[in-house]
């Protein structure tokens, strides 16, 4: 058995040639039969491991999709349209692909018995009304991004309820890590790096009081595998460090690790941001054995030691 709980599975990973996507595939690929389904509109082929079988399709196809369920045992759904931003632009679209291609292959999963790890986000709590939010307080999403992840997010339930079918949804906070392309919830990590390495000032948006729970995709993909193999099924987790941390003191810490000397200006507020952002990790502890193991400080060194933090962005 791997250190990830699977070995021998057949395990299909859509939007695999993304930025978890991309890290699950490799995670796992060596001990079990991994096949992914990515279209490559912000994924990338080489991110794919060599172990891997790839397949160039479209998550709203529904004949590449059918073909890549059929022999599943678990199915690793990444695939969407990530963030806010582009989800006000294109609700349309957004929607087409966060909710209505996820209800067909939920619904591939109940046909062939598939158990489903389903890829959420914290964009279904909205602005929350205490910290830190628990699975079971408030959803009021701000977006159409976030409606889409929380129709998802409900679809997954009854389906469990209904048909039976063995689906976990994981809330995905801030990821960030390496190859983490253009993520919009880890872009501030790569911005400030960015920014501190080559010299320029740290620009913070608004007063930096905002915090944020910046989860490294390593903790990430080990939530997933565990996912993967609960008993805990039909409920929905919060994946993420359980630790705030505010937008100036990510400046800060930025500043202190890379030892530049670049200044921290503060430019206008974004409009539409949330003010507060924790996770709480009770359920995800007790019931998947999650505990988030990369520290906020480590993570960062470890960007820069390998190079990743003055690496191109990219789609993912």
């Amino acid at each position: 058995m791997s250190e990830f709980g699977l070995s021998g599975t057949e395990l299909l990973i859509t939007g695999g040639a993304g930025f978890i996507g991309s890290h699950l595939a490799r995670a796992l690929a060596p001990d079990n039969e991994v096949t992914v389904l990515d279209d490559l509109s912000t994924g990338r082929r080489e991110r794919v491991p060599d172990a891997a079988t790839f397949v160039d399709g479209d998550v709203r196809d529904r004949r590449k999709l059918k073909r890549a369920t059929r022999n599943a045992d678990v199915i690793f759904h990444q695939a969407g349209l990530v963030g806010v931003e582009q989800s006000l632009r294109q609700p349309t679209r957004s929607n087409h692909i966060n909710t209505g291609a996820t209800v067909q292959l939920l619904d591939y999963a109940r046909t062939y018995d598939t158990r489903v790890v389903l890829a959420s986000s914290a964009a279904v709590y909205g602005h929350p009304d205490s910290i830190p939010v628990s699975e079971d307080d408030c959803l009021e999403p701000t977006s159409p991004y976030g409606v889409d992840k929380l129709a998802a997010d409900h679809y997954a339930r009854v389906f469990a309820d209904r048909y039976d079918l063995p689906v976990v949804v994981l809330r995905y906070f801030n990821v960030y890590g390496p190859r983490n392309g253009s993520n919009p919830y880890s872009a501030v990590v790569e911005t400030f790096l960015r920014q501190a390495l080559a010299g320029e000032t740290i620009t913070v948006h608004g007063s930096g009081d905002q915090t944020r729970d910046f989860v490294h995709v390593d903790d990430v993909v080990r939530a997933n595998a565990l996912a993967a193999t609960t008993d805990a099924v039909g409920r929905s987790y919060n994946v993420a460090s359980g630790t705030a941390r505010s937008i100036r003191a990510l400046a800060e810490l930025v500043k202190d690790i890379t030892g530049t000397d670049s200044r921290i200006v503060h430019t206008e507020e974004r409009s539409g941001d949330i003010d507060r952002s924790e996770a709480d990790l009770t359920r995800a502890r007790e019931q998947l054995g999650y505990e988030p193991t990369t520290t906020l400080e480590s993570g960062l060194r470890s960007l820069i030691e390998d190079g990743e933090a003055v690496t191109p962005s990219h789609g993912g």
